[in-house]
């Protein structure tokens, strides 16, 4: 979890009496997760979340004036971490890493949070434009970097839409972890088996000499 976005705990920016606790906006959102996993967004309540972490509501609101400021912080905070955008020097091991990271994300507490609000976000704009911020963006930028990477080493064609490309990585696999159970062979977890079956299609997409 990155602590970017919990609430500040600097002596300037709460100059009358003691900082806050970082432990305890931690706490907050560890505990805004578990009930967002157990009951959703519309069943979550702030006195719930408060009793989880262990303090008052009256603890709670002074970080968050409401629900919906205290998911949008819990988004934040937990906004996906696809790991460091290594050059392999090789389009099929960069794309490869990136779609195993997204797997990774998207199997754990980050995936776990954007889960369980996706439906609210449909028709709530501030918790949407946070989602998309969080969790969008961050791989939107490290296809947009290996492809670039790949056309200046002539592995690829220029891409006339890397968005495009974008959008064909996160809709499998949100859909794929998601909505498909896991396989009931060889147990391997969704967004591992869709990373797996989904590389070479990007690769003859995008023009890739086959091996």
């Amino acid at each position: 979890m990155t602590t970017d976005h919990l609430p500040e705990t600097s002596a300037e920016a709460a100059p009358r009496g003691r900082p806050r606790d970082a432990n305890r906006d931690r706490a907050l959102m560890d505990a805004t997760l578990a009930e967002l996993r157990l009951h959703g967004y519309s069943g979550l309540t702030t006195a719930a979340v408060a009793r989880r972490a262990g303090v008052s509501t009256a603890t709670l609101y002074r970080r968050w004036r409401s629900k919906e400021d205290l998911v949008v912080g819990a988004a934040q905070a937990w906004a996906e971490n696809l790991g460091p955008d290594i050059d392999h020097q090789d389009l099929r091991c960069d794309l490869g890493a990136l779609l195993q990271d997204k797997a990774a994300a998207l199997e754990g507490p980050s995936g776990q949070l954007l889960r369980a609000v996706l439906g609210e976000a449909a028709h709530n704009r501030a918790l949407a434009d946070v989602l998309f911020d969080a969790f969008v963006i961050p791989l939107q930028e490290r296809v947009f970097a290996l492809l670039e990477r790949a056309v200046a080493r002539q592995e690829i064609p220029p891409v006339e839409d890397p968005l495009v490309v974008a959008e064909m990585v996160i809709g499998p696999m949100v859909s794929h972890t998601f909505l498909i159970p896991p396989g009931q062979d060889d147990g391997a977890s969704p967004g591992t088996d869709i990373a797996d079956r989904l590389l070479p299609y990007l690769l003859r997409a995008l023009g890739a000499a086959s091996d």
